[in-house]
Parts: C-alpha cells; sequence; structure tokens
C-alpha cells in the first residue's frame, strides 16, 4: 500500500480554505473513488483525470484508488481540485516524487487531453495558500497574472499535466501545447466621467461631495431628464483611489465571479444592476456553489440603483442588513458564505410613475393612489438608513445651452474629499472606523464627541416631535461631522447641523 499527500484549496465565499488531497493505492478490484464531501462536478473528476493522465503519457495504475479530500466536513465544489487529485494518484502510483507534491498547492481544472484549463476563484486561493505558509503554488497558464499579485509566495504557471509532472520528477515527454486561454475577456477599465459636466446643479453636486466624503447613502429624487444617473455615475471618480489591500479585495471578488485579473484597479467600482434584477441577483445565492451578486460585486465602490422604485419591494429590503453590517451571507444546505459588502448606496427614482407629478409645465397622469403607492416602494426602515435625500430639478434652458463648464471637477472633488477623509482618519484613529458614514451613532451622541445643546438644539426638536428616528437621528450627526471635516473646523455647529438636516429630511433649522 502506498499514500501520498498534496494540497488544493476549496473556498466559501472569498475565504480559501486549505484541502488536503491523500491519494491511496491499495491491491484491490480496480476502482478510483473520490471521498470528503465532494459536489457532483468534483465527482466528476475522476474521468477527467483518468483521461487527462493518459492522454499525457502517465498511466494511472490498475488498481484500487482511494482519493481523500481532507477535512471531510467541508464542502467542496468545482473542477480546481483535478490538477491536485491527478498529482496525489500519480505519486501514489510511484510516477511522482512524494516529497516534491507534499509541500506545493495544486489549483486548476484538467481537459481530456490533459491540458491544464482556468478556474475561478484563484485569487483568493493563493492568498489563503500564502496565509497558510506554503511556498510554492501551481496555477493553469491562463490565471498567472491574478496569482502574482499575491506576494510572499512562488507561482508556478502549468500548460498542461505533463509539465507538472515534470516538475515533480517524473519521466514524460513535455509536449509542445497552445495554453488554454481564459473564455472570458477581462473588462478594459473605464473612463472617469468629468463633474464639470454636470451643469446647474450645484446643490446636488456639493451633496455628492458631501456623500462621498463621509461615505454616506444617498437619495435622489426628480423627473426624468433631471440628471440623476449623470451625477451617480460619477461619484466613483471622486472617490478616493482604493488602498492596496482594498483593491486585493476587489480583485478577489472579480476572481471569484470568473473575470481575468490582470492587475491591481484603485478605481471604486460602480454596479448598477437593472431593476429586474431578483433578489439573489443583488445579494448572491446558488443551489451548490454561492456566487456573489450586485452587492458583493459593488464592494469598496458604489451600488447604483437606477429606478428604484421599479424593484421589488423585497429586493429592496435585503439591503438594509448588509447596509448595516458591511457584510452578506448566503445560507444553503450544508453552507453558509459570507461575502464582503461595504457599498455606497445611490439610488434614484421618479416621484411618480409617469416622472411628471409636481414639474413645472409638464402633465402627471397619475391618479393620487398611484403616486402615494409608487412613494411608500422605497420602506420606512431602508429610507431611514439613507443619508442624503437630495430633490433634482430639471436645469433651465438658459443655464444649459450658456455653453460653459461647471467650476466643481472630478479632480476638484478628489482633492476635497481626501482631504475630509485625512481629518476623519485621524479623529477615529485607534478605532475600527476610517470614514464617517461607519461610526456607531452612540460615539456621536455620547463622550468626547457630544456637541453642545445650542448645536444639537434643531436636531433635539426633530427627534422629539417624531420628524427623525434615532437611527436618523446619528446620521444627521454623521453628516453634520462631515460638512466640518470639508470645511476644515474642528466639530460641527448650528450651521452644519442644520445643513445635515435640510439633506436628510429636507427640514431647515
Amino acid at each position: 500500500m502506498r499514500t501520498a499527500r498534496t494540497w488544493a484549496v476549496a473556498l466559501t465565499g472569498v475565504d480559501g480554505h486549505l484541502v488536503e488531497v491523500e491519494a491511496d493505492l491499495s491491491n484491490q478490484t480496480p476502482e478510483f473513488k473520490i471521498i470528503g464531501l465532494p459536489d457532483k462536478s468534483l465527482g466528476e473528476a475522476v474521468q477527467r483525470v483518468h483521461n487527462a493522465c493518459k492522454n499525457a503519457g502517465l498511466d494511472l495504475p490498475r488498481r484500487r484508488l482511494t482519493v481523500n479530500l481532507s477535512p471531510a466536513s467541508l464542502p467542496k465544489q468545482g473542477s480546481g481540485f483535478d490538477l491536485g487529485i491527478a498529482v496525489a494518484t500519480l505519486a501514489a502510483g510511484g510516477a511522482l516524487h512524494v516529497a516534491s507534491i507534499a509541500d506545493t498547492v495544486h489549483i486548476g481544472e484538467l481537459g481530456l487531453d490533459g491540458r491544464v484549463r482556468p478556474v475561478p476563484g484563484v485569487l483568493p486561493s493563493v492568498f489563503a495558500a500564502a496565509r497558510a505558509g506554503f511556498g510554492t503554488v501551481i496555477v493553469p497558464h491562463a490565471n498567472e497574472a491574478e496569482a502574482r499579485l499575491v506576494p510572499g509566495i512562488e507561482v508556478r504557471a502549468a500548460s498542461s499535466l505533463a509539465q507538472v509532472a515534470a516538475w515533480h520528477g517524473a519521466e514524460v515527454e513535455v509536449p509542445d501545447i497552445d495554453p488554454v486561454g481564459s473564455a472570458v475577456q477581462g473588462s478594459d477599465p473605464a473612463d472617469l466621467l468629468d463633474l464639470a459636466d454636470v451643469v446647474g446643479q450645484e446643490d446636488a453636486v456639493a451633496a455628492l461631495i458631501v456623500a462621498a466624503a463621509g461615505g454616506h447613502h444617498m437619495l435622489l429624487s426628480g423627473p426624468p431628464g433631471a440628471g440623476k444617473t449623470m451625477l451617480a455615475r460619477r461619484l466613483p471618480g471622486v472617490l478616493p483611489p482604493l488602498a492596496e489591500d482594498e483593491a486585493l479585495e476587489v480583485a478577489s471578488i472579480r476572481s471569484l465571479t470568473g473575470e481575468p485579473v490582470a492587475r491591481l484597479d484603485t478605481t471604486p467600482p460602480l454596479e448598477a444592476p437593472h431593476h429586474s434584477a431578483s433578489v439573489a441577483a443583488l445579494v448572491g445565492g446558488g443551489s451548490r456553489v454561492a456566487r456573489p451578486g450586485s452587492i458583493v460585486r459593488a464592494h469598496r465602490g458604489v451600488l447604483f440603483l437606477d429606478e428604484a422604485a421599479e424593484f421589488s419591494r423585497v429586493a429592496l429590503d435585503a439591503l438594509r442588513q448588509p447596509l448595516e453590517s458591511g457584510s452578506i451571507e448566503v445560507n444553503r444546505s450544508g453552507f453558509t458564505a459570507r461575502f464582503p459588502a461595504r457599498f455606497q448606496l445611490v439610488l434614484a427614482m421618479n416621484p411618480c410613475p409617469c416622472g411628471n407629478y409636481g414639474v413645472r409645465g409638464a402633465e402627471c397622469v397619475c391618479p393620487s393612489l398611484a403616486i402615494r403607492r409608487y412613494a411608500t416602494r422605497l420602506s420606512g426602515p431602508l429610507r431611514d438608513r439613507i443619508d442624503i435625500e437630495l430633490q433634482v430639478a430639471r436645469v433651465a434652458a438658459s443655464r444649459a445651452t450658456g455653453g460653459g463648464r461647471a467650476e466643481v471637477t472630478t479632480a476638484v472633488a478628489r482633492r476635497q474629499v481626501q482631504t475630509a477623509r485625512q481629518r476623519a482618519a485621524e479623529r477615529w484613529t485607534g478605532t475600527p472606523w476610517r470614514r464617517n458614514g461607519d461610526v456607531p451613532g452612540t460615539w456621536l451622541r455620547q463622550g468626547e464627541l457630544r456637541l453642545g445643546s445650542d448645536a444639537r438644539a434643531p436636531l433635539d426638536r426633530a427627534l422629539e416631535r417624531g420628524a427623525l428616528t434615532l437611527r436618523g437621528y446619528d446620521r444627521v450627526l454623521r453628516l453634520a461631522w462631515t460638512m466640518a471635516d470639508l470645511a476644515g473646523i474642528e466639530r460641527p455647529g448650528r450651521d452644519e447641523i442644520g445643513r445635515a438636516l435640510y439633506l436628510k429630511k429636507g427640514m431647515t433649522s
């Protein structure tokens, strides 16, 4: 009896778990069996491995082969285990050096011709291997670029099983073949849209800068053509570039979706799902493999829901938990996958189904009941989690055709946002938070940061008469601190509280 061991990686959400691949060879009736809680696609690895080995000139012994994936209690899915299973079985048969494969992680799918095919999730898998202390990982040739984004680990890119076997001491001829490329083409970086293109919306641009500076969620309401989408799509350009660890998080999520990752993109992502998107499309799902939804792909960036009132009520209310916690859990029978989901939410909606309610010179044909029903498509608890609710009006013809550009450009706004965020980060040194929008309300209502009674007076009155909930009270405080950071003052005063109240509820002090 002979046993060989190597390593692979199982992914649960964005978390990678090292899996020991054990292959045992015994003198019993010939059979090839995989145990250790594999799913159907992993169970089919038996035929892929058998044909790949034969076509690579590496025949498996005609004896009983048992492959155990340990820990057996961890669900395992996908074809990324193929390479590890093939290497372990060949080593058990004596074709490869057992010691050579013992400290190497193998990731990749095998084709029947012996070529190594790319798999999704290579970046988080290599991260997991590096964190576990492994020094070498072998990945498909098409996944080489994203694997090399992980520092501190040697990456070998394989085109064929024969090539991997030769690295581990097998006497085999390595064929000169073209490596399998990625079936999905990587997206080119989008050109950042400039705020200078927004004409006649000074209040909306100022509110957008406040939202970017503090990480605040935003609701834009107004008729069609007022510029809601134009404003929302310019928010990622105003946000500061992602730090290296944040860019790696975003790249890991892109890798999980199967999108090739060749470099780190420091531009915050923008996700804009269609209003027909289901709950699973927004939060993620899958019966056997958990896939990230739009809110996960928007992690560290912006989730823009245009025509928000047209989304299903269930889908919108599914946003409430990740808005508070910054993460989402997908629970399925046998496994739970946790994804990061710390995004800025931007909602845009019309005042009524036809869009003309309250618009000067336009005729609204909607019944009053339809208008009320449309306005309540966003539930109270969801609206309570929105920091800024802004009414956007159409631009007058004289301003739209004036020929000039707005004074506030994206570059100017980004510098303002970066300065404000630096001030906030200094204030929150020693805490888990860096943005005002993430700070719990208790820190702002109590202790050293509690504002004076004169500054809080309009806010306290709004709370006492029921115009604000306690959650809304906290969000107004966060907005006020962000405005103080933008203004370069130490603490917010009555003016900042009044402006924050206006942005939150349209109320004046």
